[in-house]
């Protein structure tokens, strides 16, 4: 059996493992890479293996860093079963339908602006048709039913408590040794793990054996601050953006952390006095249509409740309900929540604030001090959440640099992922320490942390999965790895500094455009001279740019 990891292995983005048996070849999720435009354009990138010759896909859960490449896969030939739970077939449906609209809506987008500079236009990945044809071989099996795929692979799936759906996958393969003798080897792939202590869901199922673990390492250096903490400093947030008369933005992800912060916001509006006379006449703003398809398909699967969101329910109380909650669908009514000053709170998605509609609210709220931005989740590198969080003063957005002035909010507690401590005991749950763990779905450094804290705890070595590999278990352990050569890299970083400097080309000749026409004989003489200072800081760096790219010294340095 080899192991080849054609995602998640330098990130915590794109999940997608293949698996190939003496008879077989499937793929455990098949997911986006996400993270700025250089990490997505690795979703045009071919597969690393034929997908014509994929005999199903097992799918952990319905995020589109597990989910979103399905369509794709199935567009380039793949037509077979793609096995996951019955709830994560049903938000899976409106992932992918809104995952090809966003690509097709933010093609449209560069291709007007390409057409501009001149440049060659481009095709979305996949079309909304293509997410359909995808979405008809999703097959839906329930948790804790042990069903055989395929003569000698049977699966189980476990409730993995990350979000609605989610599963860890347990699968039995069977496979001839060089006797001809039927050999089985036990695989678990942990997907995302979620916390003990979730909202709604579930906590994450432990499993008892596994000869091989694929593990994710998302919060593998750091435990989660205390969820009541968590919930206070939430609580301390609106309230404080609300008292300067503000707007407090959540960015948050449509499936999943949304449904949170409904039931966190029930929870303080009952409980704490304090913060419900605060939100007296305030507006909660769910800003995201699949949002509501989702809120909706979350009170459809009660099945897989915890006992105490059970227990609301039975007692006719909707946790994901509230006086003052607004579900927005109409671009209109979106737009128009920009242009309203009302003290208000608006959660919406994307996120990791890389698309959707909680880019044109930040564009509109974070260069006010009133306001708020209050982040719920994991803000993967290269991302525009991550570049808010890290403190950066000014932020691209449309184009268009916004000023951060906003105050900043980190809430770590309400992490859908499991840290350091849930991921130990997770592991730690197996009767026998598995003979294989490999390590994926994180960042290195967290990678690394947790496999230092596996090897001083339980006394084995992990391994660190790192870059395009393949774990080869015919014949003991041997990894290949496959990483990008640096010519390869160098290709990418100048396809992108071309780019970066086509758009200021684009603007330096709009402002030329636009100087000219202002520099008339009314013009301030402080103004003309602001212009003649801002013409020579040009004219120096374009003389330093020249110096540095013919500077036959150093050949690697031309473009």
């Amino acid at each position: 059996m080899k192991i080849r990891f054609c995602g998640a292995a330098d990130g915590v983005t794109g999940s997608c493992h293949l698996i190939e048996t003496d008879r077989y070849r499937f793929l455990l999720d098949c997911g986006m890479f996400q993270g700025g435009r250089k990490n997505e354009k690795r979703n045009a990138l071919p597969f690393p293996f034929n997908p014509e010759e994929i005999d199903f896909v097992i799918l952990s859960h319905a995020h589109v860093d597990h989910c979103g490449r399905l369509p794709l896969l199935v567009k380039q030939g793949f037509q077979s079963e793609i096995f996951c739970t019955d709830a994560t077939a049903d938000l899976t449906d409106i992932m992918l339908r809104d995952s090809a609209y966003i690509q097709m809506r933010e093609t449209e987008y560069r291709n007007k602006k390409n057409e501009r500079l001149g440049r060659k236009t481009e095709e979305p990945i996949y079309t909304v048709n293509d997410a359909i044809e995808a979405i008809k071989y999703l097959t839906p099996v329930f948790y804790d039913i042990k069903k055989e795929l395929r003569e000698g692979i049977t699966v189980r799936f476990r409730d993995a408590g990350h979000m609605l759906g989610s599963s860890s996958v347990e699968l039995w393969i069977d496979e001839k040794d060089a006797e001809g003798r039927t050999q089985t080897t036990k695989v678990v792939f942990s997907g995302d793990l979620g916390t003990s202590d979730r909202p709604i869901l579930r906590d994450p199922e432990y499993i008892q054996e596994a000869d091989v673990v694929i593990m994710e390492t998302t919060y593998g250096d750091r435990v989660h601050p205390p969820k009541e903490s968590s919930l206070e400093d939430l609580k301390k947030a609106v309230m404080a953006t609300l008292k300067r008369g503000g707007t407090a933005v959540i960015p948050a992800f449509a499936v999943g952390r949304t449904q949170d912060m409904l039931y966190y916001f029930n929870r303080l509006l009952k409980e704490d006095r304090e913060f419900a006379a605060a939100m007296q006449g305030i507006k909660v703003y769910v800003d995201s249509p699949m949002a509501k398809s989702a809120t909706e398909i979350f009170k459809r699967n009660a099945q897989v409740y915890d006992e105490e969101t059970t227990n609301l329910i039975m007692q006719g109380i909707n946790p994901l309900s509230f006086e003052g909650l607004v579900f927005v669908r109409d671009v209109f009514e979106s737009q128009t929540l920009n242009h309203d000053t009302a003290p208000k709170v608006i959660i919406s998605a994307s996120g990791m604030c890389e698309a959707g509609r909680i880019k044109h609210h930040l564009k509109h709220n974070l260069w006010d001090s009133r306001n708020s931005v209050i982040f719920a989740g994991y803000q993967a590198e290269g991302t525009l959440g991550r570049s808010i969080i890290d403190g950066v003063e000014e932020v691209k957005i449309f184009g268009e640099p916004i000023h951060v002035s906003a105050e900043i909010h980190d809430l770590k507690g309400f992490s859908g992922h499991a840290d350091r401590n849930g991921l130990l005991q997770w592991l730690s749950s197996f009767e026998t320490v598995p003979e294989k763990i490999f390590l994926v779905h994180g960042e290195q450094k967290s990678k690394e942390n947790f496999r230092a804290l596996i090897r001083e705890r339980l006394g084995v070595e992990a391994i660190v999965i790192t870059g395009e590999s393949t774990a080869d278990l015919t014949e003991g352990l041997h990894i290949s790895g496959v990483r990008p050569s640096r010519e390869q890299e160098k290709y990418e970083e100048l396809s992108e500094l071309r780019r970066r400097l086509a758009e200021v080309h684009h603007r330096i000749d709009h402002i030329l455009y636009t100087t000219t026409l202002a520099a008339d004989d009314t013009m301030s003489d402080e103004r003309i001279q602001q212009i003649t200072d801002a013409v020579m800081n040009l004219e120096k760096g374009t003389v330093n740019l020249g110096a540095v790219v013919t500077d036959e010294s150093e050949p690697d340095a031309k473009p």
